[in-house]
């Protein structure tokens, strides 16, 4: 990392005004800035526009700044002007002081940009490339564990639960199953905004219109980076949308806040079906990876979905925020930019990282405690359900009120109710009841 100060005035003046939170723009932002004048700097020389050898010098200032080199001479805190205008010439003015003499910030490393288009850009191309390098595989990971553990429970036969009551009985792997397909469904929600994420505003300069800038540079930029990263970069539907909307990364937020909501659901189950262990659910054996009481020996506890839980919380939080911001865009700019990428980077990160943990250190380690799940199942009054094709709704009823005041099990009730062994062979096939249609 480098130790000294490479940014100037600029900088100087956005740290005296925004001593807010002691927390700078989020790292990937600053690199994604790197790139971008990097590739700026190479667009502008190929137009004849940048003399040849200072956009050697720049691109490869810019670089190093792409490479994370750097990172501590991007302190401006996030929440600073809503354009990101002082993050901008943050850059430029370390990309200036690395590439050499003779090179301006504003004239040279911010040629054929604005603020207005290339932070919000930036914004736009870090969210992306985790979205798609480090979020999606991280979901596919966890999207896997969850199959493999249903088809390893397939046959473990419970009580079905609705309302928090026992219900017909179901198999663990078809609750499991359920998990994944949740899972898969996140994926393909975050899929479908990546299209709109990888629109950029790079070329509309101030408002859209791509005053001050060579009508090929936008489009030079663009092939350069998706050469570089193969990321789906792409040009806006509409110059002025892209410049005062930031819709794609709303969206974005929004199919992130349904895979928490998803993951909540999933860690809550999880934890639950492994309360206990003796005066739980305790269907399921969850890894045990740590001591869970400072008092009480021998306690575990559902570490793992604890912390699912509450990045899930946050990621909603931040939803919530980044809607604020894109719903607040005026006229021909929205002006919460760093706030978005501050919420929107956190939020892929904070799921990327927890869909890891949820695979690896939880489900792949989950036993099903097959013998508490078999007498759930035996237990559960629900199973009468499946006479009622056989002897009718009233009669079972009975047979439920009678074995739910007795204690006795439903097959021992309707024998003495005077049901035929053959039938309750039939009904009762707890296997069949969980899956009727084979």
């Amino acid at each position: 990392m480098a130790t000294d100060k490479l940014w100037g005035g600029e900088t100087d003046k956005a740290l005296s005004n925004f001593p807010v939170s002691g927390e700078p723009i989020p790292a990937s932002v600053a690199h994604w800035l790197g790139r971008i004048k990097g590739a700026a700097a190479r667009a502008n020389a190929d137009l004849g526009l940048l003399d040849s050898e200072m956009a050697v010098r720049i691109a490869a200032a810019a670089d190093r700044v792409a490479a994370g080199e750097f990172d501590d001479q991007f302190p401006i805190d996030v929440f600073q002007t809503g354009s990101g205008t002082s993050s901008n010439m943050n850059a430029n003015e370390v990309i200036t002081a690395l590439a050499g003499e003779g090179v301006h910030p504003n004239d040279h490393v911010n040629m054929g940009q604005s603020s207005n288009d290339v932070f919000p850009s930036a914004v736009h191309l870090a969210a992306l490339d985790l979205a798609v390098n480090d979020l999606l595989p991280s979901m596919e990971t966890l999207a896997r564990s969850l199959e493999a553990k249903a088809a390893e429970f397939d046959d473990v036969i419970k009580s079905g639960r609705t309302h928090w009551m026992d219900a017909v009985p179901v198999t663990l792997g078809q609750e499991f199953g359920g998990y994944a397909a949740q899972v898969r469904q996140g994926i393909a929600r975050v899929q479908d905004a990546i299209p709109r994420l990888g629109q950029i505003p790079l070329g509309g300069t101030a408002v859209g219109t791509g005053m001050n800038t060579h009508p090929e540079f936008a489009e030079k930029v663009r092939a350069l980076l998706h050469a570089e990263t193969n990321l789906p970069i792409s040009a806006p539907a509409d110059p002025f949308e892209s410049q005062a909307a930031r819709d794609g990364l709303v969206e974005l937020s929004g199919a992130l806040k349904v895979v928490a909501v998803s993951y909540t659901k999933i860690a809550n189950d999880l934890r639950f079906l492994g309360s206990g262990p003796r005066a739980g659910l305790a269907e399921i054996f969850l890894p045990e990876l740590q001591k869970g009481s400072s008092i009480m020996p021998g306690k575990v506890n559902p570490v793992i979905p604890e912390v699912v839980t509450q990045v899930s919380a946050q990621v909603i939080g931040n939803d919530v925020a980044i809607t604020i911001g894109g719903m607040n865009g005026h006229f021909e700019l929205n002006v919460y930019v760093p706030l978005t990428a501050r919420n929107l980077i956190q939020s892929i990160t904070l799921l990327a990282s927890a869909s890891r943990l949820l695979a690896e250190k939880c489900v792949d380690g989950i036993e099903a405690n097959r013998e508490q799940c078999a007498a759930y199942a035996e237990l559960t009054l629900s199973a009468a359900t499946a006479l009622n094709p056989y002897i009718g709704y009233d009669k079972a009823a009975e047979i439920v009120k009678t074995a739910a005041a007795s204690g006795r099990s439903l097959r021992d009730v309707a024998r003495e109710a005077g049901v035929e062994e053959s039938v309750l062979d039939e009904a009762l096939d707890y296997h069949k009841m969980a899956k009727p249609h084979g």
